[in-house]
């Protein structure tokens, strides 16, 4: 349970948002809010999804960021172009440490930036001509790639390129796919929207033309499943592959860490889609069911409590082989995990951690934490609609602190009052609270570290942790504003 009752939680609010001009008040005012874990829809107590107010500092990305930092740019034999200036390419390349097998450069692409590079003559003539001589010179240098998606940045929906017109005559020339996707970071109000729209490309693209029936060497079993929303970021979805093979799974398709543009095609051939990340691969996953009639599941490999429920869940779609395998995999790792668990328990027992993160890590790993005796006493979404939080009430303590798309300043704010032991948020977050003497993990790529999925992950979670939060050099620290 939280340390803080409603009331509290309710004045901490207050206080923080004093400092705001009314009409600012009262809009940020429907984005925090304290936990009430009896509510079946959080639309009763917060609002989300919603543009963010001008002149606060936000966390949010942008549409571009959401199609190719997460959900195309993992697929490792296609190349994706940044369509546009160097900038967002560059920034967006190898960030998310979405591990891969292949040979870089040969038959994998990942951590590579392609980029049509505009310049001004681009802005002012168009970059038509360009983004064709660019495929060109790709199928030149890259012959074994397998298709290209080509990734809109702003300036492209601006001058009003017409991607679709060059990928349509380009994917003939070559004889591969090639993917316009309308992604111009100014689209919606996060990198939400870019996720959906590359949902949508996937859907049009790849999967037109009546995908599940094309002739394939692809031998189907009735085991067959397709994970869904993983992005192997520091090996995330091998852990998780493990799993689900050792329980007699046949695990057909990776979305899309360490996927490839063939597994997405055979996707259609699955009987069940497991997924990870709702907030990304959500529209993908219900299209699948309404086309193909392809049933779908979320599901939580953070913690030894949400694995084995996660197992279970998923076994109870198959037969009673699959249902002895679940309860085979449970039991070979409960020694290593109580293990981790005896080992680190003691030392975080009763900690306190405040979480601002993406999709799903905000109440995916709460579970983990708890396993390790630690009490999340605040988390919140940088994008997340209210089906993330309608999902997130029953995994929070009643009056905890609920934030979405929270400020800096807010953020800031609600650490000194809460006094946490441990936050964990990204990369922009990381910096100001470790200069305040907080400890801090990078929730996203996992601060170089990982994976965190699975049961060897939790190991590894439960580790990096206890090497955070009880490093000694926390007491040494001072804020250089208050020297």
């Amino acid at each position: 349970m939280s340390v803080m009752t409603r009331e509290e939680t309710e004045a901490l609010i207050q206080e923080v948002l004093e400092i705001y001009p009314e009409e600012a008040r009262k809009d940020r005012a429907k984005h925090l809010s304290p936990n009430n874990p009896e509510l079946e829809q959080s639309k009763k107590c917060i609002t989300s999804n919603k543009k963010s107010l001008p002149g606060v500092m936000t966390i949010r990305g942008c549409a571009y960021a959401g199609s190719k930092g997460v959900v195309w740019g993992p697929i490792k034999d296609m190349i994706h172009i940044s369509h546009g200036p160097v900038g967002c390419g560059q920034y967006s390349r190898a960030g998310r440490r979405n591990y891969y097998i292949g040979t870089t450069g040969v038959n994998t692409f990942v951590t590579m930036n392609f980029t049509s590079d505009f310049q001004e003559k681009d802005i002012v003539f168009g970059g038509d001509k360009k983004l064709a001589a660019l495929i060109d010179e790709i199928e030149t240098l890259f012959p074994l790639h397998k298709g290209i998606s080509v990734q809109s940045e702003c300036p492209i929906g601006l001058i009003g390129d017409d991607i679709e017109a060059v990928s349509k005559k380009k994917s003939k020339d070559i004889g591969k796919v090639v993917v316009p996707v309308r992604c111009e970071g100014f689209r919606g109000v996060s990198q939400s929207l870019g996720h959906h729209i590359a949902n949508d490309s996937i859907r049009d693209h790849v999967f037109k033309d009546g995908v599940e029936n094309r002739p394939t060497t692809f031998e189907p079993s009735p085991y067959d499943v397709a994970v869904i929303g993983d992005y192997n970021i520091g090996g995330d979805a091998w852990s998780s592959r493990t799993l689900l093979d050792e329980m007699g799974l046949r695990v057909i398709a990776q979305w899309s860490g360490d996927g490839t543009l063939a597994e997405l095609e055979n996707t259609p051939k699955a009987k069940l889609n497991l997924l990870h990340c709702y907030r990304s691969m959500n529209y993908i996953s219900r299209h699948m069911e309404e086309k193909f009639g392809i049933p779908w599941l979320e599901y939580n490999f953070f913690g030894p409590t949400k694995i084995a429920e996660s197992l279970r869940t998923i076994a109870a779609q198959f037969d009673d082989t699959i249902k002895e395998g679940a309860e085979r995999v449970i039991e070979r790792y409960k020694a290593e995990y109580e293990s981790v668990i005896a080992r680190y328990r003691p030392r975080l027992e009763g900690k306190r951690v405040m979480l601002f993160v993406g999709g799903l890590r905000p109440r995916h790993v709460i579970g983990a934490y708890e396993d390790l005796g630690m009490e999340v006493v605040g988390t919140g979404y940088e994008f997340g609609h209210n089906d993330d939080y309608d999902r997130t009430l029953k995994e929070m303590g009643n009056a905890t602190l609920l934030y979405d798309d929270v400020t800096g300043y807010e953020f800031e704010e609600f650490v000194k009052k809460i006094k946490p032991d441990l936050i964990g948020s990204g990369i922009k977050e990381k910096y100001i609270f470790q200069k305040m003497g907080i400890p801090f993990r990078q929730m996203h790529s996992w601060d170089y570290s990982g994976p965190y999925h699975g049961y060897d992950g939790f190991a590894i979670f439960a580790r990096d942790m206890d090497m955070t939060l009880n490093n000694p050099c926390w007491s040494q620290i001072r804020p250089p504003w208050k020297s």
